[in-house]
């Protein structure tokens, strides 16, 4: 049966890719926000945010590329911490720390919200993101399957803030990546995890559930926030719950 389930979610993924970009040249995608992210102009308040989009090209087929943003309080633009594995072409560091909008479209594909946090909560927690994201121990290395990636790097920020209670979907692949630790807490800093270099691993938590992951594809339910979760299709339920504590 559930091997039934993932062929028809993986043809209605083929057959109507919600959210992947359309656009034929990477040069012209569109990177517009999308309305997710309150407007820095008028939003005084602390904002802290995660994203994730489908990756560009045949590779959208299989995994998304995640990200953080976060607005101190009466900050005027978003800092967006994440990964781009092509910086080690000119850089020494795969992560970047800059300034762009928080939604924005990844190479036109959708961006989808995980984390939405605001006010002191928020304020509190971005101190903390930044010295993770500085902190991350694969800035010199990028490898997109099974990692270190822009995946694992969102998760090693989401297990040093576990406040942020991010629920990394299936096609997050590289989230599971603990380099040669074989256990340590969920991505979502959270219970627990027992994972061989990102290719195999075991998850139990509160806010991911129960996963299995094999070779980088991720199959799991969780019954905390009602959802199945998939390879290739990603998270299947309800409209997640954001927010919450």
């Amino acid at each position: 049966m559930a091997g039934w389930i993932l062929i028809a979610g993986l043809a209605v993924l083929l057959l109507n890719p919600v959210g992947r970009s359309a656009a034929q040249d990477w040069r012209t995608a569109s990177h517009e926000p999308v309305g997710l992210a309150p407007d820095p102009a008028v939003t005084r308040e602390a904002v802290v945010q995660v994203y994730g989009a489908r990756t560009w090209g045949w590779r959208g087929n299989f995994g998304v590329h995640t990200w953080v943003a976060v607005k101190p309080v009466n900050a005027e633009a978003y800092t967006v911490y994440e990964v781009i594995g092509w910086r080690l072409r000119w850089a020494d560091s795969v992560v970047a720390i800059h300034t762009r909008a928080a939604d924005a479209r990844w190479f036109g594909s959708l961006p989808e919200l995980y984390a939405d946090k605001r006010g002191e909560e928020a304020e509190k927690l971005i101190p903390r993101i930044d010295a993770a994201a500085r902190a991350y121990p694969y800035a010199n290395e990028y490898t997109a399957w099974p990692g270190p990636n822009s995946n694992t790097f969102v998760a090693w920020i989401t297990r040093a803030v576990p406040e942020l209670r991010v629920d990394l979907p299936p096609t997050a692949i590289g989230k599971d990546y603990l380099s040669h630790a074989l256990l340590g807490t969920a991505p979502s800093g959270s219970g627990l995890q027992f994972s061989i270099a990102g290719l195999f691993a075991l998850t139990a938590s509160g806010v991911e559930g129960l996963e299995l992951n094999l070779l980088g594809l991720t199959f799991g339910i969780n019954p905390f926030d009602p959802a199945l979760k998939l390879p290739f299709v990603g998270r299947l339920g309800p409209v997640r719950r954001l927010g919450d504590s």
